[in-house]
Parts: C-alpha cells; structure tokens; sequence
C-alpha cells in the first residue's frame, strides 16, 4: 500500500517527536517516499540530520531556505503529497490550521495541499481536554481532515490520562486507509473466519492444526481498507486485527459454527478462512488424564460443517471457501465448490514451499462450481487477499448489472 507513495511526515514541539523516527523508518521499509518537515519547536527535541538520514532526503526546516528545485517548494511538495501525516500534532498547530495560519512551512503546506492529511496528537491531558483544543479539533474534522488518537497512559509531564501518542501500527493502519480512494465493498457487510479451532480433550489438552490465521487476517484486512463492515470471527491466534475491524473469539468448531451462522445472515459476503477441526473428542476429561502404562484410545465425533450449512442456507450472498490440500488439488477443490454450493474456493498445496501455514506467502489457485480455475504463483498473504476481494467485486458487479 506504500509502496512508491509519496508521504510528507510533519514533526512539531512534543515530547513524542522521537516516535516519528519509527515511523519514517518503517514507512521507508515499505517502499514510501518520505518527506520530513520540521517546525521551529520539533528542532528542539529531534535533529534534522536524524531525519534526513532516515528518510534519504532533504528535511525542510524553514519557509525561507534554499529550495532544492525550481518551484515554490510548499506548494511542491503539497502537490506531490499523496498523505500528510503530522505525528506528533500539538495543540499549536491543530489550532493554527483550524483558524487559516500559516505562519512556516508546515502549516503553508498544510493548507495548500489537496493530500488527506491525518493528525496525530500528542500533549498534556487537560491541554487535550481544553474545550478550545476540542472544538478546534472538531471543526477540523468537519472540514474534511482526519485525526487518530491520542490514548490514556502516561504522560511526560507525569500526569496520567488521554493525550499520549497513539501506537504506531494505528497510525499506519489509518495511513493505509486513507491511501485506498476507491471503496467499492463501501455500504456492504462481510463476514470472514479465521485461524485454527481448538477442541479439548481435558483442562490441558486440546486437538488443533497448524493454522496461524494470517490469510483470514489478510482478507478481513483488506475488506475494511476496501470499505467493507467487517466482522472477524477468529480461532486462537497472537494476530492482532486491523483496527477497525470487529473481532469474535472463539475456541471451538462448535462455537465457531454458532458465531457464523448469527452473524451471518446479513452479510453480503462470506469468506470462510479458518481452519475448523473436522473431529473432537467425544467427551472431554474435567481432570487432567495421568499418564499410565500402556496405550489410551480418544474417540472422536464429527463437527459441523460449517460451509456445508452456509451453502445450504444460501440465499443472494458471495460465499467462498478455502481448501488446503496436501494431494489431488485441484480436484478435491472442486468437488467442494459444487458440493457445497461456494461461488468459488480457494485451494493451495500445504506441502509446496511458500505456501501454507505460519509464513506471509502463499500459492493459491481459485477453483469455481463449473469446473474453471485460475491459478496464481507466490504472492505474499496480503496481495492473495486482494486478489480474492477483486474476484469478488467483480462478482458483485455482475450480480448488480443482471439486477439492474
């Protein structure tokens, strides 16, 4: 989503100015263009030598410097900005643009560019909380400028409450968002499950697989950035959703089956990720079982098939599944779409290397009912994930004309 965008990182006088630096270097290791500018104050607390090493370019400090090309250099560089974010935005220069002043560079440039511009706040708790402070913020909102954070913690001037920086991952995540223009799932809800389920066996032990839950993560991800309401139905998992996204936990197939089938119902799309255990145990031991000479038997039951009883139920909605196979690909796969009554399923290979569980890659191939397939190479989790939401869109597009 970076990847060759132009981004113009504005630093001010905060003691959260040192965050800035994590930021800059991680939006370069996405393949950004970063542009750093510096109020008077931010000189204070950060170097622009720190800086410009970072983001490898010039880091503009005042109005009135030598520009480095022929052009007005505010206005330049607003036209070029594909988003500004001002991390950490102080109370001074969130009110400064809120009334027209620009008074320095970063606030000429502010109001000169037609770039979304994030705000990310940072100051004293009763600062944050002065009722001009929040009307200066709530105009700007009006106007069109988009703000994240700040959240309670502990502040630098040794107070405790709301006005410390928010955490890195939200403001990329908002980033991110801001970058998509086109939200074609924009009025449409979605329902995506994910990870693994575990299913217990006594107070310690449980069946489970090998699923990590990062391509169901991926694909709800990419929903939200594409407009969607997203609801996350997830089995255990150290993932953390993308903000914005609702996430349900659950442990068990039969939870996870309950979870699908509420939710479900006005959802527009479904997208069965998880990896749900076919079997459980047949009873589960309150006690821990000891161990003992000899063998133990463990009798298993079959779960529901939750795909199974969404095709059935299936009325007007995009249902897809997953299938990972470790033989006859293809051919299991497409058993499955018909059987099941999926407008397509995704299948891969777990035994090829790059795809599977626990890695950011994956090879994948779409199987549908009537016997087409397409097949893709090795794509990292989240392009296969954008993938499956334009086959999708497309679908939805169709449905619409033949509709309309």
């Amino acid at each position: 989503m970076f990847k060759d965008k132009l981004i113009v990182i504005g630093i001010t006088g905060s003691i959260a100015a040192y965050k800035a630096i994590e930021l800059i270097s991680t939006l370069k290791k996405k393949g950004a263009d970063v542009h750093c500018v510096m109020t008077q104050a931010a000189q204070e607390f950060l170097t622009p030598l720190t800086l410009r090493t970072l983001s490898q370019n010039p880091v503009i400090t005042t109005m009135f410097a030598e520009p480095q090309q022929w052009n007005v250099e505010h206005v330049g560089l607003a036209n070029a900005a594909d988003l500004v974010i001002i991390v950490p935005a102080s109370a001074n220069i969130i009110g400064k643009v809120c009334h027209g002043l620009a008074d320095d560079f970063l606030t000429t440039m502010t109001m000169a560019t037609k770039a979304p511009v994030l705000f990310a706040p940072a100051m004293n708790v009763q600062m944050y909380l002065n009722p001009i402070v929040q009307n200066n913020i709530a105009a700007l909102k009006e106007q069109g400028y988009y703000f994240v954070g700040p959240e309670c913690g502990n502040l630098a001037c040794g107070t405790d409450g709301q006005g410390r920086l928010i955490e890195l991952p939200v403001i990329l995540a908002k980033a991110e968002e801001l970058l998509v223009k086109e939200k074609p799932l924009q009025g449409k809800k979605v329902l995506v499950t994910a990870g693994p389920t575990w299913e217990p066996i006594d107070p310690v032990r449980f069946l489970t697989n090998r699923s990590s839950g990062r391509m169901g993560y991926a694909v709800a991800k990419q929903a939200y950035l594409l407009g969607a309401e997203v609801v996350l139905i997830s089995g255990p998992t150290e993932i953390q959703p993308f903000p914005g996204v609702q996430c349900l936990k659950i442990e068990t197939a039969q939870e996870m089956y309950e979870a699908v089938l509420a939710q479900g119902e006005d959802c527009q799309v479904i997208i069965k990720a998880a990896a749900v255990a076919d079997y459980r145990p047949q009873s589960r031991h309150s006690e821990k079982i000891k161990k003992q000479t000899g063998d133990i038997q463990l009798e298993l039951t079959r779960n529901p098939d939750i795909l199974a009883e969404l095709g059935k139920r299936k009325k007007n909605q995009i249902l897809v599944g997953f299938a990972a196979e470790t033989e006859k690909v293809l051919t299991s796969a497409a058993e499955k779409a018909l059987k099941k009554n999926l407008d397509f399923i995704v299948a891969n290979d777990v035994t090829r290397e790059g795809a599977g569980f626990a890695i950011d890659t994956n090879i994948v191939s779409f199987v549908f009912p009537d016997g087409k397939i397409t097949s893709m190479g090795k794509m990292s989790k989240d392009d296969v994930a954008k993938v499956i939401w334009k086959e999708v869109i497309k679908e939805l597009h169709n449905r619409s004309d033949r509709v309309g």
